[in-house]
């Protein structure tokens, strides 16, 4: 078995390592090492995060593709990405904790309205403001997947009414779920905070626009940990600037890193966190892919297959 690893700049060693001792029955080679050795078979399977398109074109595998994230945009944008071979994504492999503890604490900060209470500090005004009931605080999960589902778990104890919206319809125990275009209005009306989660696909880049974002209630937040296409950070500054929304706590952006001209940087409406809601365990994170290949071997079905005309 021929496994081919491609890991971009910093953390490459750790993934390498850690795929040499949980396939140590694989022969392991890397990219771009293995772009100039000597020409040999194509690899089996490949690991890769945001490849070049090169690599597929050189070493395209012939069982499978493990993308070593959760989030396939970058993969299926690759134009030499193989269409015979089944593309594979994480699934949790420790993020979906990570994802549920951000969420909480931008729920939490925001209800219990520490926005303000960090601008009266700078201004020095002891202020104290009015409790909010948590059950009169509305939650939105835009997007009900692993992390929405884990996101949603940790923030049922607190007596928020929970609100999901998926693209088609699902059964979650104490969240009222919306699906489809239709119903995605009246989702957004019920969320004080608006707690992001979709991939980006064609569906949903720039679905967060002027006009959907002031559906949401005056004052609310929006928490964006899940792809930063996914708002139209025009119309976004344009709500904040006006009071129409009351805040947002960002981790992913249109362009990561984020420009250091960008408004976002020094809006006092805005938290921002270098995409760190959820990082990849990569203990965990290859334990899963070898888990996975070794069913593939023995013949057997897995899952987190991506439909790549879908995007996710």
């Amino acid at each position: 078995m021929r496994v081919l690893l491609q890991f971009p700049g910093r953390g490459a060693a750790d993934w390498r390592d850690a795929v040499a001792a949980a396939l140590s029955e694989a022969t392991l080679e890397t990219w771009p090492e293995v772009r100039s050795g000597p020409a040999g078979a194509r690899p089996d399977y490949a690991l890769v995060w945001k490849p070049p398109p090169e690599l597929f074109t050189a070493a395209a595998p012939t069982r499978a593709v493990f993308n070593l994230g959760a989030g396939v945009d970058a993969l299926v944008a690759v134009p030499t990405l193989p269409r015979d071979v089944p593309v594979i994504r994480l699934e949790d492999a420790g993020m979906a904790a990570q994802m549920a503890e951000y969420a909480t604490l931008a729920v939490l900060a925001a209800h219990r309205d520490l926005r303000a209470y960090a601008e009266a500090q700078r201004e020095g005004r002891w202020t104290p403001r009015p409790r909010r009931a948590p059950e009169e605080f509305g939650v939105g999960l835009l997007g009900l997947g692993v992390l929405g589902r884990a996101v949603a778990a940790a923030l049922a104890p607190f007596g928020f009414p929970l609100h999901g919206w998926s693209r088609t319809p699902r059964t979650l125990p104490g969240v009222t779920c919306h699906a489809g275009a239709a119903e995605l209005p009246a989702f957004l009306a019920r969320s004080r905070v608006l707690v992001c989660l979709l991939p980006s696909t064609a569906e949903t880049r720039g679905l967060l626009d002027r006009d959907r974002l002031a559906l949401l209630p005056v004052g609310a937040e929006v928490v964006n940990a899940g792809r930063g296409d996914l708002i139209v950070e025009s119309d976004l500054l344009s709500l904040l600037d006006d009071g129409r929304l009351g805040g947002a706590t960002l981790d992913v952006f249109r362009a990561e890193p984020l420009p250091p001209t960008h408004p976002f940087w020094h809006h006092p409406r805005v938290t921002i966190t270098p995409h760190v809601s959820a990082v990849t365990d990569v203990g965990a994170s290859v334990a899963q892919v070898a888990a996975k290949i070794r069913r593939l071997e023995r013949g057997e079905a897995v899952s987190g297959v991506v439909d790549v005309a879908r995007g996710y």
